[in-house]
């Protein structure tokens, strides 16, 4: 029976070390956010039942643990979510396909280059960096979470890193070899530096699959029905925890997103299908809205989803953490920027002014948790 182990270790060598053992001894890895307040990590072992755990008083068993498949390398809990964790089993051949491919792309040398993984080691992003590093022999620095100081100490011509949006906006990117960025949407405002590579994927697929819009060496994607992107290839997810499979008989993973192929066979995403906004029958992207609302100066940080309209089926809503509180923007400017660059039915009909936006720790926002717009200071009657 191959055991699923959780390790609950802040990011270091520790976590590393219990790491390789557990593949050494053919068991598989659960990381537990230490973040998480204790029933949120019972939920996850609750809901993801290892059979043991490494912790700072050493390893125990746990009742209750389900064995896991032999091949078996991780499983990482999906973050962002409401109700019971799911768990994304990932192989050892998938993690290793992953490393490979991934390392193919940056040109990784592990005689002149070194890992530095400073985010979370319970999500993707952050673990797979680990991961690639140990299966590539490449040296590897590991910091038990984000801290600008440390990360800038870290920094170097020959350090990769890999980075979310809202870390990168502290560090500065140039003293890198290259940023792997992933996580949620480029800084708004600004070119990203040369050195910077934006990457789509998510915990089903093991981390980044597609670079820049290309996607890695055998990876596949296509737009499926809805255009919908769909992916396929060898570092893809085996199943679920519970045993769900949501590969099709091709191999296919029906991602949720939104996109296009573009005029330069580069994927350009679009957003969550289910982010969608139908006002009036128009399809309003809600990221094309925050790309325009985001240049006015008086906005810090902006993010837009639909909500019911009793005429028009859904109407736009503009959640805005302001530059200056004092100076707010109004939604008449609001309205009259977006109109200039997007269809006039684009334009937000209602503004909630917030001091910050909920987000999770990896800066994606959680949409479930945006204050209602009756609870905004300026709206607008439902008209075009």
């Amino acid at each position: 029976m191959t055991l699923l182990v959780a390790i609950d270790l802040p990011g270091g060598p520790a976590f590393v070390d219990a790491l390789q053992r557990a593949w050494d001894s053919g068991e598989a890895v659960l990381p537990l956010d230490q973040r998480l307040p204790a029933p949120a990590r019972q939920q996850v072992l609750d809901a993801l039942a290892p059979g043991a755990v490494v912790d700072g008083s050493g390893r125990r068993a746990l009742a209750h643990g389900r064995p896991i498949e032999d091949g078996d390398a991780l499983v990482v809990a999906t973050s962002g979510t409401t109700g019971q964790p799911k768990g994304v089993v990932l192989t050892h051949a998938a993690v290793a396909a992953s490393a490979r491919a991934t390392s193919a792309r940056l040109g990784i040398d592990p005689d002149r280059h070194r890992w530095l993984a400073c985010l979370p080691l319970s999500h993707v992003g952050g673990l797979s960096v680990v991961s690639r590093a140990l299966l590539t022999g490449t040296p590897l620095e590991v910091h038990p979470g984000f801290d600008a100081a440390a990360v800038a100490a870290a920094a170097g011509p020959s350090v990769l890193v890999s980075l979310v949006a809202t870390a990168l906006r502290r560090v500065e990117a140039g003293r890198f070899h290259t940023v792997v960025l992933g996580g949620s949407a480029p800084p708004p405002g600004h070119e990203l530096p040369g050195n910077v590579v934006t990457t789509y994927g998510m915990t089903e697929t093991g981390s980044g699959v597609v670079y820049d819009g290309v996607p890695l060496d055998g990876v596949e994607i296509a737009i499926g029905d809805g255009d919908e992107v769909r992916l396929r290839g060898p570092m893809l997810l085996r199943a679920y925890r519970d045993g769900t499979v949501p590969l099709d008989d091709d191999g296919w993973f029906a991602t949720g997103d939104a996109g296009a192929i573009g005029s330069d066979g580069r994927l350009v995403v679009h957003g969550r299908l289910s982010d969608l906004i139908i006002s009036g029958g128009e399809n309003i992207w809600p990221a094309a809205v925050e790309a325009v609302l985001r240049r006015h100066p008086g906005i810090a940080e902006v993010v837009v989803a639909g909500r019911p309209d009793p005429e028009w089926g859904e109407r736009v809503v503009a959640w805005v953490v302001p530059a200056d509180p004092a100076a707010a923007p109004t939604l008449d400017e609001l309205r009259a920027e977006v109109k200039e660059h997007l269809a006039p039915w684009a334009a937000p009909r209602r503004l909630v002014l917030l001091a910050s936006l909920p987000k999770t720790s990896l800066g994606k926002v959680r949409r479930q948790d945006l204050a209602p717009p009756g609870a905004g200071p300026e709206s607008l009657p439902s008209t075009t």
